[in-house]
């Protein structure tokens, strides 16, 4: 089997090194590499002249219209019979198209995602993120893997499809957050089969700092309930927990203005994910950051969702997302 590697890229030329020099070390070869600059002002071009000899790869420059429609460009540009989406600030072990092809050649699935994992060698933030995006503690718990609650959708930062499929659904929405539910969703109501490869797990570095983080997760609770809208009955009891979080939160901060033993519940959780965390990273100092990093993905999901539901569902307004333009700032 043949692969094509989408990876779409803004202003990362540095990460996109990372990824490109990743994807050189692997054990099984059959694959190209399709990159495609989303309207970047920090190009890429230099970085992969750099490994055009260790490399089938393919660059192009276009206008910028998000994560999505750049990963639509870069698929009508592949040989491959199967896509494989990467973002890039990603690094990819040694053994993943191996480990992929495997799993394939014994299970007829037309689309696939990947756990994601932290590298030693990240910062403390940035495994601090990784633990609150991937805990059953947070809203780690309803996006997808073993101990998932609701039925697997693939990640765009891993996820591979067939060609017959991406091109059945008509690839990437114009949506540009949530898009990959919304690519998810449309494969499973084509009648597509998709499932997880444990081991086709990657290292995701994803932002850097809890400020982005923030953004982030915000716009990702306004998403939930633009996927909603688009995909009715998509939306579950369990993609209410974070804003059901937010909202007790606030009810127990004000009661501990009365009764300040109410203040005991966040911290008892803020326990909680000190612990767990600790446990799985083995440092005091990603611990106090997981902490940190656990709140602002619960409020910041929570408060977009909520944001949404006013907005949207209660008022009727247009689609619409926060942070857009300025969304890696």
């Amino acid at each position: 089997m043949y692969f094509s590697i989408v990876i779409p890229l803004y202003n990362r030329p540095e990460e996109l090194d990372e990824l490109l020099s990743s994807l050189s070390k692997q054990t099984d070869k059959r694959f190209e590499v399709i990159v495609a600059e989303d309207g970047s002002t920090r190009k890429g071009d230099q970085v992969v002249e750099r490994y055009r000899d260790r490399l089938t790869i393919t660059y192009f420059e276009k206008s910028n219209s998000g994560p999505g429609l750049t990963r639509n460009a870069g698929a009508a540009r592949t040989s491959g019979d199967y896509l494989i989406f990467f973002d890039s600030d990603c690094i990819i072990p040694s053994h993943y198209v191996a480990e992929v092809s495997a799993f394939l050649m014994n299970n007829a699935v037309d689309a696939y995602g990947g756990p994601d994992a932290a590298l030693p060698t990240f910062t403390p933030v940035q495994k601090a993120i990784n633990y609150a995006m991937t805990s059953f503690f947070t809203t780690g718990g309803i996006r997808g893997g073993k101990r998932s609650m609701e039925k697997f959708h693939p990640r765009s930062f891993n996820l591979g499809v067939s060609k017959k499929a991406f091109d059945t659904v008509g690839g990437y929405g114009p949506m540009r957050f949530g898009e990959d539910i919304d690519f998810s969703l449309r494969l499973m109501k084509a009648g597509f089969h998709t499932a997880l490869i444990p081991e086709a797990y990657l290292y995701h570095k994803r932002r850097t700092t809890f400020r982005q983080f923030f953004k982030q997760v915000y716009n990702s609770g306004i998403a939930r309930i633009n996927l909603h809208l688009l995909h009715p009955g998509s939306l579950r009891v369990v993609h209410l927990l974070p804003a059901l979080f937010v909202t007790g939160m606030v009810l127990v901060l004000l009661a501990g203005l009365i009764l300040p033993e109410f203040l005991l519940l966040p911290l008892f959780y803020s326990l909680v994910i000190f612990l767990d965390s600790l446990r799985l990273n083995r440092s005091a100092k990603v611990a106090l950051y997981s902490v940190a990093a656990a709140w602002i993905q619960l409020t910041g999901y929570g408060s977009g969702f909520l944001a949404a539901v006013w907005k949207r569902l209660i008022l009727k307004k247009d689609p619409f997302n926060a942070f857009e333009k300025k969304f890696y700032d």
